[in-house]
């Protein structure tokens, strides 16, 4: 058989060539630098653990009013109260730039964020909550 032959039996088949990724993709839009995001610092404002609660202050509306866009994603993210590490994997951020932006948003006056037995109360503070745990399993 020759190739002719095979080539007019079976159908050709086209196979649509991939698009050409330019540079500027959505995909490389959406991969912003963290340094970008906070303006090159490290470090938060405030002191907040893994375990910080921060919730949305009352009367800052959920729709679009905050100054700045991750500002914005802070807000939706916590609908209810959230800690700083479900907001950063919310986010899906790292966790320092998630605490340095919810500083921010804080400062901004768009969230609250509430103080946690860590930090100045130290191990008393500490030693009171493992009292009251203790004492709540022994009613049990």
């Amino acid at each position: 058989m020759s190739a002719q032959s095979l080539s007019q039996r079976m159908p050709t088949q086209v196979i649509p060539a991939l698009p050409e990724r330019d540079s500027a993709s959505a995909d490389d839009a959406a991969m912003v630098r963290p340094y970008m995001l906070t303006g090159g610092r490290t470090r938060a404002k405030y002191p907040l653990e893994l375990e910080t609660m921060v919730s949305v202050k009352e009367g800052v509306p959920f729709d679009g009013t905050c100054d700045r866009i991750e500002h914005r994603a802070i807000v939706d993210a916590c609908p209810t109260p959230r800690s700083v590490a479900e907001i950063a994997v919310r986010l899906g951020m790292p966790l320092g730039v998630a605490r340095v932006l919810v500083s921010d948003a804080a400062d901004a006056g768009h969230v609250t964020v509430h103080r946690t037995m860590s930090g100045t109360d130290g191990a008393e503070a500490h030693l009171l909550l493992m009292e009251r745990v203790l004492s709540g399993l022994r009613r049990l």
